[in-house]
C-alpha cells in the first residue's frame, strides 16, 4: 500500500511553471512597448517644456535665445536663476537626458549684440528600438517634428499629420 504523500509532484511543478513563462512571454513585449510609449510622450513633453523655457528666458532676460541646455537649468548650489542658469528645466534635461531620449541642442548665430535669435533641439532615443522610436525636432518656430527612422529636421512633418 502507498503511503499518503503532501506536496506536489514534479509534474505539477513544471506545470505551474509553465504556466507563468507563457505569461511572461506574452506579458513582457507589452511591457516594453508601454515603456517605448511613455517615453516617447516624455521626449514630446520635454520639447513642449523646452520651448516654453526658450519663451521664457527670451522675455525675462531680452537677451535672445540661451545659448545651451545648460543655460535654461538650475543654478548649482541652488542660488537665484540668473542669465547664465535660468532655472527653467530641471537638471538631467539641462545635461541633455530624460526618460531614455538624448536632447541635442544648438543655438543659432548671433546677432550684432551677441544675442542668439534661434535654435534648434533633437530628441533622439538613447537606443532605438529600446528606449524609443522616434525622433523629434524643434527650433523658434515652436512646431515639433518627427521622423521614425532618423534624426528629425525641418523637412519633418508635425505631430499629428
Amino acid at each position: 500500500m502507498r503511503a499518503k504523500s503532501n506536496g506536489f509532484s514534479l509534474i505539477e511543478l513544471l506545470i505551474v511553471v509553465a504556466i507563468i513563462l507563457i505569461i511572461a512571454a506574452i506579458a513582457i513585449p507589452n511591457l516594453l512597448k508601454s515603456r517605448i510609449a511613455a517615453n516617447q510622450s516624455s521626449a514630446v513633453a520635454s520639447c513642449e517644456g523646452i520651448n516654453s523655457s526658450e519663451v521664457t528666458y527670451l522675455t525675462m532676460y531680452d537677451e535672445g535665445y540661451s545659448s545651451s541646455l545648460a543655460v535654461l537649468g538650475p543654478p548649482s548650489g541652488g542660488g537665484d536663476p540668473t542669465p547664465a542658469a535660468a532655472d527653467l528645466i530641471d537638471g538631467y534635461l539641462a545635461a541633455g537626458t530624460k526618460s531614455g531620449y538624448s536632447f541635442v541642442y544648438a543655438a543659432g548665430s548671433q546677432d550684432s549684440q551677441g544675442f542668439y535669435q534661434a535654435f534648434t533641439l533633437n530628441a533622439n532615443p538613447s537606443e532605438a528600438g529600446v528606449t524609443g522610436n522616434a525622433y523629434y525636432y524643434t527650433d523658434q518656430s515652436f512646431v515639433i517634428r518627427v521622423n521614425n527612422t532618423t534624426t528629425a529636421s525641418s523637412s519633418d512633418s508635425p505631430i499629428g499629420n
